[in-house]
């Protein structure tokens, strides 16, 4: 027999905010869908490691879909489903609203850029009769999370009459992989003595590719030429060729199921991948019309300032929907003042072991649903756009009116933490703007960790944003 609840206990029920594991709100019919979402989002993430790979694999896949490349002198009504790609690396997608374009539209937008070594323009180099490639790191890292780890190799060679050759080299598994070597414990006295940012240098970054040499004897440098060789062989470029090339080295490997539960995902490129891809397929899976033009905005250079022609500092979303509102007879910035953004990128989930950098009433937790985050910033909320309450209000109302389980969170501690989305850019456009995701533990390592729930529960959130 169910004991009777006092009065104090119905009066908490009602009053307090209820923190929950999305585990014991979600019924097992949910779970069975959150599970197979997760199946699509981590065979999209084990082939989609940097920008231009995403960019093409979201596109095959929404073309699928119905969608075609924007055009500007086109006319378009209710309904059609439009594309742009923006020099390879970043990409809008948008869905015709019911509602005139002037009552504004739904934006959603996330990075598809990841941290990673970028290899420099004269990379190839011997020493010792190893062959090395040099790089220079991308986007904020610990350097030393990347020695002894297997390195696939992603890009593009652009030569110089404009012949642009894909690479994928380490993914395949007779493929070779790479790697950055460190030293073995024992002779390591000096090296352990440096601070932990400097246990591996930016200049020791350096990737080992290659130690069989040339035969010829006439030669100096006889395993850089072997390299040069196969290169050569393999995809016609010399040397020179590098110097046009955009080659990033990476984590090889598939995204994995994480626990015995396999209740998490481990992969590299979470961030910004898990909201990105969460974003753009609760668009392309939306039936039906949505009441406002619906928008998907993947943009690159997040991860180092979202500076450049394709990152979000850039115009490029400015005149998309210029362009779109001069289609219906509006101005760009008419429909910007009346437009909302979800911001898609995560945020620190709260980890028990390091429990000292999050104050947790106020930290992200895994698997307790979308993470919500009024600013991002640090000390003093430096560089946030920081949602109104009203925006946030109509946020709340959304989610809760579609059963999605969510909570919030800020980064880190006051005068600790901190860090940035592209949210604020969005808000300098007029327009009503918040950060939604998910929360990440290892966030920026080479092995990022999710929760499924949090996934799922991501994409239902964005799936009732296209549709309002």
């Amino acid at each position: 027999m169910d004991k009777k609840k006092s009065e104090a206990e119905l009066l908490k029920e009602k009053l307090t905010l209820k923190r929950k594991h999305a585990g014991l709100i979600m019924s097992d019919k949910d779970i069975a869908k959150c599970d197979k979402y997760c199946k699509r989002y981590m065979d999209f993430l084990s082939v989609s490691k940097i920008e231009r790979e995403a960019v093409f694999n979201t596109v095959k896949e929404a073309e699928t879909k119905g969608f075609v490349p924007f055009d500007r002198k086109a006319k378009y009504k209710a309904g059609d489903k439009v594309y742009y790609v923006n020099r390879g690396k970043a990409v809008i997608f948008a869905v015709i609203g019911k509602k005139k374009v002037a009552e504004g539209i739904n934006i959603m937008a996330a990075h598809i850029d990841s941290p990673r070594l970028d290899l420099k323009q004269n990379p190839l180099y011997e020493n010792e009769e190893h062959a090395y490639f040099k790089t220079h790191y991308y986007g904020g890292i610990k350097k030393y999370q990347w020695g002894t780890i297997p390195l696939a190799l992603h890009g593009a060679i652009v030569k110089a009459d404009g012949t642009v050759i894909n690479v994928n080299i380490g993914e395949d598994e007779n493929d070779p992989v790479f790697c950055v070597t460190d030293l073995l414990p024992h002779l390591a006295q000096e090296q352990m003595k440096r601070t932990p940012a400097e246990l591996l240098k930016g200049e020791e970054l350096n990737v080992l590719i290659g130690s069989r040499p040339f035969k010829d004897d006439d030669v100096s440098e006889k395993v850089k030429l072997a390299i040069l060789s196969i290169l050569n062989d393999k995809y016609g470029i010399t040397e020179a060729d590098f110097v046009s090339a955009e080659l990033d080295a990476v984590p090889a490997g598939k995204a994995r199921d994480v626990g015995l539960d396999r209740s998490m995902i481990g992969a590299y490129g979470h961030d910004d991948k898990v909201c990105s891809y969460t974003a753009f397929s609760a668009l392309i899976d939306m039936k039906g019309i949505p009441e406002r033009t619906a928008l998907v905005i993947l943009t690159d250079k997040e991860e180092t300032g979202s500076d450049g022609n394709t990152g979000l500092k850039s115009a490029y979303l400015r005149y998309f929907i210029s362009d779109l509102a001069e289609m219906f007879g509006e101005k760009g910035r008419h429909v910007l003042s009346k437009s909302r953004c979800l911001s898609a990128d995560v945020n620190a989930g709260f980890d028990p072991g390091f429990p000292d950098v999050l104050e947790k009433r106020n930290a992200a937790i895994m698997s307790h649903g979308v993470c919500v985050t009024k600013f991002t910033g640090a000390r003093g909320k430096s560089g946030t756009s920081d949602a109104s309450a009203e925006f946030v209000a109509e946020v709340r109302r959304l989610l809760d009116d579609n059963d999605v389980i969510w909570q919030t969170g800020e980064l880190g501690r006051v005068d600790l933490g901190g860090g940035g989305t592209v949210a604020a850019y969005i808000a300098n456009l007029d327009v009503d703007t918040i950060d939604v995701g998910v929360p990440v533990l290892c966030m920026h390592a080479p092995f990022e960790l999710v929760s499924k729930f949090d996934v799922y529960q991501t994409y239902k959130a964005f799936e009732a944003f296209c549709k309002s």
